[in-house]
């Protein structure tokens, strides 16, 4: 997961996923590295796997932890401080504070509750009246935020085992790959079928990933030959029927590299992310090879 999600070229699965979350579209625009997401693990401060920044200058900070800590939640609260005060120089006044949003993927059981997401910000609640504390007008305007939570910190607790249910919302889809690491086909949670082509890439063993890079490169060999032949008929007045070719050079480059795969006891869901073929059409294949 985390190098799934740490992918520079793979925003889209990162966006889909806190787009999901969050309620509202994120568009990622770096990754950011730190004094809080050293690589060294005997490093105080390496508390946070990934940290970015979205299209409205918040930063977002994410976790992935299987170890139980039963200090995790001042642990959070460690982290997301130090991300405050690394993004603060000492001449900005408060009001230029960076808002955080801290999203932690637990694979262990934090805490006593039954829901699998939990949400916390700050806010203040009148003691004698009860009433909920407001930004007036004038903070308003002036933060571009309605309410004082959504000036402070936010933390969302994802609690992968209590997930138990189908997934009947797309941000239940997420959840679901985060606990099974499988995403069905008929998902349609934003980013998360390019999550699922770069996921099986990620669980490839070695001769699967060198069979993929073999596909590749076969298709790249094709590409530059087509082309090559392309022009030179081109030139040669010769059009007709090269674009033909060039589709069977391609098929049969794809036929070629997912027998290979097959005989290799391959799986099918991994020779269809390679090859793009249908899974029908494996198995047409499977047949020929057996």
């Amino acid at each position: 997961m985390k190098r799934l999600l740490r992918s520079k070229v793979n925003f889209e699965i990162l966006e889909g996923f806190l787009s999901e979350l969050l309620g509202e579209d994120i568009t990622i625009l770096e990754i950011l590295e730190s004094e809080s997401n050293k690589e060294s693990r005997g490093d105080k401060f390496n508390r946070v796997d990934l940290k970015v920044k979205n299209g409205k200058g918040e930063l977002i900070i994410i976790e992935v932890q299987y170890d139980r800590e039963y200090d995790y939640l001042q642990r959070i609260l460690y982290g997301t401080s130090r991300v405050i005060t690394e993004h603060q120089k000492e001449s900005d006044n408060y009001a230029t504070l960076v808002k955080v949003i801290s999203v932690n993927i637990l694979y262990f059981d934090l805490g006593h509750g039954s829901d699998y997401i939990y949400h916390g910000t700050t806010s203040f609640t009148g003691i004698h009246d009860h009433d909920i504390l407001k930004l007036d007008r004038r903070q308003q305007i002036l933060y571009g935020k309605n309410s004082i939570s959504n000036l402070s910190t936010e933390y969302y607790l994802i609690k992968v085992n209590n997930f138990n249910r189908m997934a009947t919302t797309t941000l239940d889809e997420w959840i679901y790959f985060l606990k099974n690491q499988e995403i069905k086909d008929e998902f349609k949670a934003k980013g998360i079928q390019k999550a699922k082509q770069s996921f099986a890439l990620l669980s490839m063993s070695d001769e699967e990933l060198r069979a993929y890079n073999s596909y590749q490169d076969s298709l790249r060999d094709e590409a530059s030959y087509i082309e090559t032949n392309y022009y030179s008929a081109k030139m040669e007045g010769r059009e007709e029927g090269i674009t033909e070719g060039r589709e069977q050079g391609i098929e049969e480059t794809t036929r070629t590299i997912a027998i290979k795969l097959i005989e290799q006891g391959t799986e099918i869901d991994i020779i269809k992310t390679v090859t793009g073929l249908s899974v029908a059409a494996i198995e047409e294949l499977v047949k020929s090879v057996s």
